[in-house]
């Protein structure tokens, strides 16, 4: 398992190309913009694209898509149902629709050559987010940050929910990687000690 990491779009969103290096197939983890420089990147690890998976729904995390569906449009897409179908412009803005994409959540697995990345719901930033485990990784979307976590005041954000849901990640067994939306990678062990808002949802 080999990971690349670029930040993308207007806000320098974290994107991640996820190998499988032996059998030659890559995912691409959150492309919220700057498709081009996406796909020079898939080109570069000399693996097939075979999924776009979403975390969440919003924008600065879904804005390279078309353009990766565009050169690639066999390939699925996958978001949760439950950051789809915004019908105001506020909405609309904040969760643009995306074509094509295959609904997914809690429990479901997708394969990346034989790379198995484990769907777990993780709501709070907003109601379809999840965070994807490949073995000792977490790709954690805007859920879990390197000593913070997600913004809940956006539509669809609870606090309640995501404490929750910080709480599930915390519990998780052993010192899994975390690689969030934005900012620097970090360790859930490290998170458990120093992340004011991990502790005190672990403590609740």
């Amino acid at each position: 398992m080999n990971i690349k990491t670029l930040q993308v779009g207007p806000i320098g969103t974290n994107c991640y190309i996820l190998c499988d290096e032996a059998e030659k197939l890559c995912a691409v983890i959150d492309p919220g913009g700057d498709a081009d420089l996406v796909a020079a990147a898939v080109a570069e690890t000399g693996c097939a694209l075979c999924a776009i998976l979403l975390t969440h729904g919003h924008y600065d995390h879904t804005g390279g898509v078309a353009g990766l569906q565009a050169r690639w449009p066999e390939v699925p897409t996958y978001l949760s149902c439950r950051d789809q179908g915004a019908d105001d412009s506020y909405m609309l803005q904040l969760f643009p629709p995306v074509a094509n994409v295959k609904d997914y959540g809690e429990g479901d697995a997708i394969q990346v050559g034989s790379l198995t990345l484990k769907v777990l719901s993780t709501p709070g930033h907003s109601e379809g987010s999840v965070t994807l485990r490949c073995g000792d990784v977490l790709f954690c979307g805007d859920t879990l940050f390197a000593g913070s976590c997600g913004r809940t005041d956006f539509p669809g954000g609870s606090v309640k929910k995501i404490m929750a849901s910080l709480k599930r990640l915390g519990e998780l067994e052993g010192n899994l990687k975390v690689y969030p939306g934005h900012m620097e990678s970090s360790t859930l062990d490290q998170e458990r000690s120093w992340n004011p808002y991990l502790r005190q949802a672990m403590n609740g």
